[in-house]
């Protein structure tokens, strides 16, 4: 058989394969319609987007992924497949930190698809509040980075509002020095987010050592004030240099390879168990020698892995503290709730901030 004759069959099997993909996509879609429609007509207050339902299908799409394509790769396809039929029910107003192009918009169409209207919002504070009043169905916030750690002022948010933690979402985070400039020697001024500052610093100080580095509120506001200025450069992603017009002058300038940045879905609604959890707690105790130990005690005793914890300033009083912790499991976990339990009657200040699912791929 002939090179080309055999091309025409493989082509002949793909084109074949499209339509039947495309049929079930669209029977897909009407299932969701459906889905709809009985739940309109059980007068209650509709949820369409379940957020345990969605991650559970994703990791079932990951497990049963025989290849070539990745997990990763896989469940993105499926996402927006996903995305899209939820659109026909009820299509989601996300709110993040803009403008667009910063990496927080990235892990709000990452986690959500491109099928949701997003809402740019200048600061951490607007983005509660957007979903607070409603406006917003939900918001998307960055918590920590796996080289600056924790983003201090999304933890501190969390003592003053109502809202629930409905997800997370893990971004690989690829940082470029861009410009209107066309080679490095002629920038004298970078501005990026102090963060990203910070994930750079061993490239900035080797490469550009006599630069005045600006630290601005995104790397798409910095992306957007190097447009207009002659000698300067951001810090920022790819879509922010496609957005904004900008030449990539150097790529991947962050000083980890593995540099990820954790983001959280905030909203109003409880979130069921999707069967890989997480919980996050706000907790606090008498400042007394062994406060933290007694805490922590019904976790240990219960075979519950803490995977991470945070104090800050509770802003109460002089030295007292709260701790952000995040432990594996969901709160309907019948030992999960039992050890709750327990540690509420040890903390002067018991708060879950929600118990969701874990990142997916």
């Amino acid at each position: 058989m002939s090179n080309e004759k055999k091309l025409a069959e493989i082509r002949q099997r793909i084109d074949s394969l499209d339509v039947q993909i495309q049929e079930l996509i669209n029977e897909r879609a009407r299932c969701a319609q459906e889905v709809a429609e009985v739940k309109q007509a059980a007068g209650k207050e509709t949820v369409f987007y379940r957020p345990d339902r969605e991650a559970a299908i994703l990791r079932k799409v990951q497990e049963r992924n025989s290849g070539p394509l990745s997990n990763e790769e896989i469940a993105r396809l499926f996402r927006e497949i996903i995305s899209s039929c939820l659109a026909l029910e009820e299509v989601l107003k996300i709110a993040f930190l803009g403008p667009d192009g910063t990496f927080t918009q990235a892990a709000a169409l990452k986690h959500f698809g491109h099928a949701v209207d997003t809402i740019s919002l200048a600061d951490i504070d607007e983005v509660f509040r957007e979903v607070e009043s409603g406006t917003a169905h939900y918001g998307v916030v960055p918590v920590e980075n796996s080289t600056e750690g924790v983003v201090n002022h999304t933890l501190d948010r969390f003592m003053h509002t109502s809202l629930k933690i409905c997800g997370e979402v893990e971004l690989r985070i690829h940082h470029h020095i861009m410009s209107t400039a066309s080679e490095l020697s002629a920038i004298r001024k970078i501005y990026s987010h102090q963060q990203s500052l910070g994930q750079c610093r061993e490239w900035l100080n080797h490469n550009l050592p006599d630069v005045e580095t600006v630290a601005v509120n995104s790397n798409a506001e910095a992306a957007k004030l190097c447009m207009t200025e002659p000698g300067s450069a951001a810090i920022a992603s790819d879509s922010a240099a496609e957005i904004y017009g900008l030449q990539i002058l150097a790529a991947n300038i962050e000083d980890e390879p593995d540099n990820t940045t954790r983001f959280l879905i905030i909203g109003r609604q409880q979130v069921g168990s999707s069967g890989h959890d997480k919980t996050s707690l706000l907790l606090s105790a008498d400042n007394r020698a062994g406060s933290l130990y007694h805490l922590l005690a019904p976790l240990v005793e219960s075979s519950i892995s803490m995977t991470r914890i945070e104090s800050r300033p509770s802003r109460r009083g002089m030295w007292d503290y709260v701790f952000f912790i995040d432990i594996e499991g969901h709160i309907s976990n019948p030992d999960v709730a039992a050890a709750l339990s327990i540690l509420q009657k040890e903390a002067t200040l018991f708060k879950v901030l929600g118990s969701y699912p874990r990142a997916v791929l």
